[in-house]
């Protein structure tokens, strides 16, 4: 058995991350403005291993916005947080944490995200939450933008395909950057960055019917472009505006195995772990990396920048690179053929070594151990794994008890493979798991895919009395963070034995 006295840093930041969009609810309270996640109704249950992320046009906007059919959209609810908030920060509290990362919605200080002024009721809510945070101890890590773009900012600009909206996105960074300056000290920019080569809408606020489908690939990018030039400019406002703030990227964290040993393969391998590369590149080293200009290339890309663009992403490098981390894929070349894994928002081949969630998400807990050792050999700077965790479908037992072992084992793999990559020599600065709180799935606005160490009482229809419940994982986890993760041990030579 290896390594099984190995500690992590006393410094080490434990806690949970949530997304503003998934768990605030008070949609149009207090001058708020409406989000893209605000019209997107869930997921059927049929169709949760195989719905394709939201994408929709202009006209299924509108139609949305005039619900004339009564219909759900779970994260205008969320589970109450915005009303909630000290009662769940009560419960972090007990569980231990040390830090909470969460975002900021940008519809609540900028309602239509193009104003010259924010929304003072905004403000002072996080001033509240922060405060608050502050006074159990807590230390809150801040996400500038998590999937909120004000969705006045995709009908009218065409989202992130806009150059005006870097300025918006400027506007709204500093704002909220000098506002929280003596309370926050860490900051992220863009949440999953790459996503929106898979989540164009959702990511990039780009609305179905304001590109043509043959040119979708060179909006993405160029929508990419724009959030590049963006995180480098709300870099460099942080650094102005922030004394001893530090401020990350934030990457989809995947890692992409080669269907066999066939040289083919391995190179498909390799261009498909370049999607998520080339955004750490840019953030990172400050300039596009040279693969992409073949890339471009050969799909007839042509990014249309500034001449100050360049400059300003090699000026405003971060300071750490946060990633989430949830599966790994498989790829091969375009003439192989096999099962597909499920989950929707990766589609290649099925790891037959690998076991599945409910939603088809294959776990992988080795494989954070890989990337994190490729990240850091990559750019050694240090990482903060951001979210980590396991969507399943929980029971309350007759007596109120949420057994959810499942969870405990996921989980427990996984910090057994950090532990394993910080004994390598990779720099980690904190681990905060998904969804602390059972919220609604960002994948399928769905809320029966519960991540939560705490149950909340509501149904995929928003019904229930929002009652939070401890589950055996809440007591687990406590545990863990109350023993800077020495106790992981035990239950490794358990897994060990099996």
């Amino acid at each position: 058995m290896k390594n099984l006295d190995k500690e992590f840093p006393k410094e080490f930041l434990w806690g949970g991350a949530v997304a503003a969009n998934q768990l605030e609810g008070a949609f149009d309270a207090d001058g708020k403005g409406l989000s893209s996640n605000d019209i997107i109704e869930r997921v059927k249950p049929e169709n949760r291993k195989a719905a394709p992320l939201p994408f929709p046009s202009l006209q299924e906007v509108r139609e949305a916005l005039e619900d004339g059919e009564n219909r759900y959209f779970p994260k205008r609810q969320g589970i109450d947080f915005y009303h909630r908030y000290k009662e769940d920060i009560a419960l972090f509290k007990e569980l231990g944490f040390k830090a909470f990362r969460l975002s900021i919605a940008w519809s609540r200080i900028f309602p239509k995200g193009d104003e010259l002024k924010p929304n003072e009721a905004g403000l002072l809510y996080y001033d509240n939450v922060f405060n608050e945070l502050i006074r159990q101890g807590i230390e809150p890590i801040v996400t500038l933008s998590h999937y909120e773009m004000p969705l006045h900012l995709s009908i009218e600009y065409g989202g992130w395909t806009n150059r005006k909206v870097i300025d918006f996105f400027v506007r709204f960074s500093e704002t909220v950057l000098d506002r929280y300056k003596e309370k926050v000290k860490y900051w992220i920019t863009f949440n999953e960055i790459n996503s929106i080569l898979m989540s164009p809408f959702i990511s990039g606020g780009i609305l179905r019917n304001q590109v043509e489908e043959e040119k979708l690939l060179q909006a993405k990018f160029q929508a990419a472009h724009h959030q590049l030039v963006a995180s480098a400019k709300a870099v460099e406002a942080c650094h102005r505006l922030v004394p001893n703030g530090q401020i990350g990227c934030m990457v989809l964290g995947m890692i992409n195995y080669p269907n066999n040993p066939r040289p083919e393969d391995v190179l498909a391998a390799l261009q498909d772990q370049r999607k998520t590369f080339f955004f750490t590149d840019v953030q990172v080293r400050g300039h596009y990396p040279s693969y992409m200009k073949r890339y471009f290339k050969e799909q007839g890309i042509t990014i249309e920048k500034k001449k100050e663009d360049e400059q300003v992403l090699q000026d405003n490098l971060v300071d750490f690179i946060s990633l989430s981390y949830y599966m790994s894929t498989v790829s091969a070349g375009p003439e192989t053929t096999g099962e597909k894994a499920g989950g929707n928002i990766l589609t290649n081949l099925k790891n037959p070594y690998l076991s599945s969630s409910e939603w088809g998400w294959q776990i992988d807990p080795v494989g954070l151990r890989t990337l994190l050792n490729m990240f850091y050999e990559r750019y050694e700077k240090p990482l903060f794994i951001v979210e980590n965790g396991l969507g399943a479908l929980d029971k309350v037992e007759d007596n109120g008890c949420i057994h959810d072992e499942y969870r405990i084992e996921y989980l427990q793999e996984h910090l057994v493979q950090v532990r394993e990559a910080i004994n390598d020599g990779v720099e980690i600065i904190g681990y905060t798991s998904w969804g602390p709180i059972d919220l609604i799935s960002f994948s399928t606005s769905e809320m029966s895919k519960r991540y939560g160490f705490i149950y909340v009482d509501q149904d995929d229809e928003g019904n229930g009395t929002l009652e939070r419940k401890r589950k055996d994982s809440f007591y687990w986890y406590k545990n863990v963070i109350a023993s800077n993760g020495k106790n992981l041990n035990s239950l490794q030579e358990k897994l060990i034995s099996k």
